[in-house]
């Protein structure tokens, strides 16, 4: 039995190593939102496409850790004899005690925290993004007068004429 307890605890601690990875990436997350931002205002499209291309390879790398942690909490839910929907960071805290309940209730703070944090900074880039699209739209919209119907007149032979010198770019050909 003592074995079985040795093994869990070093099955919580390799979870836990596994919660700082995840820390690690969430902060780094924050951190690409702000540069994102930074490089979407200055309009740095180099920038961008390497910030891009480096999230892509961090994602790649991350994938494999997300199934670690996954792999862990099958074990650990075979080792508490549940499903592994209920191996949570709130269960393990209350099943835990000593240094690892600590260590564990202070993981699932700083995570808590950061899913905020991040979810802040998401609508943040999120509504930078939706007001650059939508100037964009509108900056098309008034140089090229498109989807203005009362710039067009009709002749008495029935064919479109648009009023010239409206627009700063002339669609006509």
């Amino acid at each position: 039995m003592r074995t079985m307890t040795v093994e869990l605890e070093d099955k919580i601690d390799e979870l836990l190593l596994c919660l700082d990875d995840d820390i690690r990436f969430m902060q780094n997350s924050l951190l690409w939102l702000d540069e994102l931002r930074g490089l979407v205002v200055r309009r740095d499209d180099a920038a961008l496409g390497e910030l891009l291309e480096s999230i892509r390879t961090e994602l790649d790398n991350y994938k494999s850790h997300e199934l670690k942690r996954q792999s862990l909490r099958e074990e650990l839910a075979v080792a508490f004899g549940c499903n592994i929907e209920q191996i949570t960071l709130s269960m393990l805290e209350a099943v835990l005690s000593g240094e690892r309940k600590t260590r564990v209730a202070g993981r699932k703070a700083e995570l808590t925290l950061l899913t905020a944090k991040l979810k802040k900074e998401h609508l943040s880039t999120m509504m930078l993004l939706s007001d650059c699209a939508r100037f964009n739209s509108e900056l098309l919209r008034s140089v090229f007068e498109l989807g203005r119907t009362g710039t067009i007149t009709y002749s008495s032979s029935g064919s479109a004429k648009r009023q010239a010198g409206m627009a700063l770019v002339n669609l006509q050909f």
